[in-house]
This record gives structure tokens, C-alpha cells and sequence, in this order.
């Protein structure tokens, strides 16, 4: 895997930084969104501006590139999960608790009409 999805020696710095660093970061970033009832296109680029502050991170700390593309992309679909599920999980319970009268939860990522 090391060449296809992360640069780095060791698979445990990747894991640091883009998916426990980086994950956390954009489920923050995706909670924080839904709770201001942003759009989620809103939360894309502010996505798109964590994967360049990750890939600094990744050339900073461990001297990887910084302007790789290939990598770039890696990190941001990667984010993008993260950021996506804090959205939707946000989303589903603000949902549910604010229009308890309409709707249900049918699990932590979706609701559905009562």
C-alpha cells in the first residue's frame, strides 16, 4: 500500500496524521457545519482547504511532498469520509430531535417520516 496511498516508511504515521489528526478534524469540521445548518457543499471546501493544511502536516513533520496530487486527492477522499459521516450524523440527530413530531431515526446517519 505504501506508494498508493500514503508516501511515508511506516503505515503508523500516515495513520496519525491523515486518518486520527485529519479524521477527527473533519468530523469536527462536518458537525460543525450541520449544527450551523450550513449547506453540504459548504463543508466540500472546507474539506478541500483540511486536505492542504494535511498534506503541510504529512512534508513538515516527515518531509513528504507537499504539492503531489496523487497524495493530495488520497488525503481529501479520506477526509471527505470523515467529514461526510460527522455531517450526516449531526444532520440525522438535529433532525430528530428538533422535529420529534416528523421524524425518526432509522440509524445514526438517517431518519425517516413517522
Amino acid at each position: 500500500m505504501q506508494g498508493i496511498l500514503y508516501e511515508e516508511p511506516s503505515v503508523l504515521k500516515f495513520a496519525i496524521i491523515t486518518l486520527v489528526m485529519g479524521g477527527w478534524t473533519a468530523w469536527r469540521t462536518g458537525k460543525s457545519c450541520a449544527s450551523n445548518w450550513n449547506a453540504p457543499s459548504t463543508l466540500f471546501i472546507y474539506i478541500a482547504l483540511l486536505g492542504v493544511a494535511i498534506r503541510f502536516i504529512h512534508h513538515a513533520l516527515f518531509g513528504g511532498t507537499f504539492l503531489s496530487l496523487h497524495y493530495y486527492l488520497v488525503d481529501t477522499a479520506i477526509l471527505m469520509i470523515f467529514g461526510i459521516a460527522g455531517y450526516r450524523y449531526t444532520r440525522t440527530r438535529q433532525m430528530t430531535q428538533s422535529y420529534y413530531w416528523l421524524y425518526r431515526k432509522t440509524s445514526p446517519f438517517s431518519w425517516a417520516d413517522k
